[in-house]
């Protein structure tokens, strides 16, 4: 199938959930992404900031660019005049910086707390009590240019669907016990190999790419 033909069947299988879909363009090039947006796709998903740069200069204006990979603090500035959300907010320092380079370019930029919840190691992510301090600290409280809107979930690369499925209802579980008191309306979690998962367990976006755009094309 063409990417439009499988982005239309994605966004049918959404319809009922009402979830959103994020295209996950890392690696990909201009004219698979174009294909997409042509087709309707206007939220796009990069992990890297150089590349998410390079991207934004070079396609139209109105695709919101989502932030999904670990951030370094010393790259926030390159993206702080356009991104629409950081969904990998990890810690206090990360949280600070952007605050401060979104007040440079006059903007409130929206972040999701990026949480552990993957057997894996490896994976980023703050643990559930560290996300709930950091949000109530006085720090994050004084900041003025990021508003904390949701929670973003890698779940375990695992041929095990309870443990997959164990994991996301652990994040929606923290995401409903803080959403009284919070500004939270975004329960980020699910990509190509779980998302059909994810959605049973909550979640409103998603994460696509291989299975919008087929296996990676060439990397950087």
């Amino acid at each position: 199938m063409s990417i439009s033909d499988t982005l239309s069947a994605v966004l049918e299988e959404l319809k009922p959930s009402g979830t959103t879909l994020v295209a996950v363009s890392k690696t990909k090039p201009i004219e698979l992404i174009l294909e997409a947006y042509h087709a309707g796709q206007r939220i796009f998903g990069e992990n890297k900031v150089q590349e998410m740069v390079e991207k934004y200069e070079a396609l139209p204006k109105d695709i919101q660019w989502h932030l999904i990979g670990h951030l370094q603090t010393n790259k926030v500035k390159f993206i702080a005049p356009f991104v629409n959300l950081i969904e990998s907010v990890d810690s206090l320092k990360l949280l600070q910086e952007i605050n401060k380079e979104a007040a440079k370019c006059n903007r409130v930029i929206d972040c999701l707390l990026q949480i552990h919840i993957a057997k894996e190691e490896t994976k980023f992510g703050l643990s559930f009590d560290e996300a709930t301090e950091l949000f109530t600290s006085d720090e994050t409280t004084a900041m003025k240019n990021i508003k904390l809107v949701g929670v973003m979930g890698i779940a375990t690369l695992t041929e095990d669907q309870t443990i997959i499925r164990n994991e996301f209802r652990s994040l929606h579980q923290f995401y409903d016990a803080m959403k009284p008191s919070t500004n939270f309306t975004i329960l980020s979690m699910g990509m190509s190999s779980d998302y059909k998962i994810a959605i049973e367990e909550g979640s409103n976006l998603i994460r696509i790419g291989s299975a919008l755009f087929g296996e990676r094309i060439y990397s950087k």
